[in-house]
C-alpha cells in the first residue's frame, strides 16, 4: 500500500501534506492532553508493531505492495489519535530508512493508512461492539471486522490516487508523467490482494490480539476510552 516516490504527481503530494499537516498538529495535541504516562511505552510498542507487520510485504502489480498495518489494533487500545501518531511515526521511518513508501509520498500514505484506515477501523469498531461488556464476544467480532474494512478502505483510497495520476497529469500525446496505470488497473489490482489476502491478516491478527486481552488484562482494552478529543 506504499506509493513509491514518482507516483504522485508534485500537487497530489502536497495536498495531502497539506491535509495530513493539521491532523498531526491535532492529534499531538490531543495525545499530550489525554495519553497517560503509563500509556507512553504502549504507544512506543504500537508504533514498533505498526512497522514491523508492515514490513512484510508483498509487491503488487502496478509498483506498490499489499501487507497488513495494525491501524485498527492501535486506535482500539489507545485511541485514534494516538494511533494516527504511532502508524506516522512507523511509516515515517520505512520511508527514510528502508524506502519503503516515497518521502514526496509520506503525506498520501499517512492519509490512506495512519488516517482513513485509523479513523473507519475506530468508528466501525465502536459502532458494532456498542454496549457490550470489555470481555464479550462482539468486541471480538467487531475488531475483526473494523481491521478488514478498514484496510480494504485505505487500499482503495491508495488505489484511487494513483489511478488518477494519468488524467490528472499527461504530455500532449496523452503519455502519463507518473503513475503509467489508470483506475482500471490501480482498483483491481490494490482490491485484489487486500480483499482476498491481507484484509484477512488484518482481521485475524487484530480479533486475536483482542481476544487474548479480554482474558490477560482487559484494562488494556478500556486503556483508548476518553481518548477521541
Amino acid at each position: 500500500m506504499h506509493i513509491p516516490d514518482g507516483y504522485l504527481g508534485p500537487a497530489t503530494c502536497g495536498v495531502f501534506y497539506a491535509v495530513m499537516l493539521p491532523i498531526w498538529v491535532a492529534a499531538s495535541r490531543i495525545v499530550k492532553r489525554t495519553l497517560k504516562a503509563k500509556q507512553v511505552p504502549l504507544l512506543g510498542i504500537s508504533a514498533a508493531f505498526s512497522f514491523v507487520i508492515m514490513m512484510f510485504n508483498v509487491p503488487i502489480p502496478g509498483g506498490t505492495t499489499g501487507h497488513a498495518v495494525g491501524s485498527v489494533l492501535v486506535a482500539i487500545l489507545l485511541g485514534p489519535w494516538a494511533a494516527c501518531l504511532a502508524v506516522t511515526v512507523a511509516l515515517v521511518v520505512q520511508a527514510l530508512l528502508f524506502g519503503d513508501g516515497g518521502i514526496t509520498a509520506i503525506g498520501a500514505n499517512c492519509f490512506n493508512m495512519a488516517f482513513i484506515e485509523v479513523f473507519a477501523g475506530y468508528c466501525l469498531y465502536k459502532l458494532i461492539s456498542a454496549g457490550s461488556p470489555v470481555t464479550s464476544s462482539r468486541r471480538v467480532v467487531a475488531a475483526g471486522v473494523a481491521g478488514y474494512a478498514a484496510l480494504n478502505i485505505a487500499a482503495l483510497s491508495a488505489a484511487l490516487m494513483f489511478g488518477t495520476q494519468p488524467i490528472l497529469y499527461k504530455t500532449a500525446s496523452g503519455q502519463s508523467l507518473y503513475c503509467p496505470y489508470g483506475l482500471n488497473v490501480a482498483i483491481p489490482a490494490m482490491l485484489g490482494e487486500h480483499l482476498l489476502i491481507f484484509g484477512w491478516v488484518e482481521a485475524i491478527i487484530t480479533a486475536l490480539v483482542v481476544k487474548y486481552l479480554q482474558k490477560q488484562d482487559p484494562s488494556l482494552l478500556e486503556a483508548g476510552k476518553g481518548a477521541t478529543a
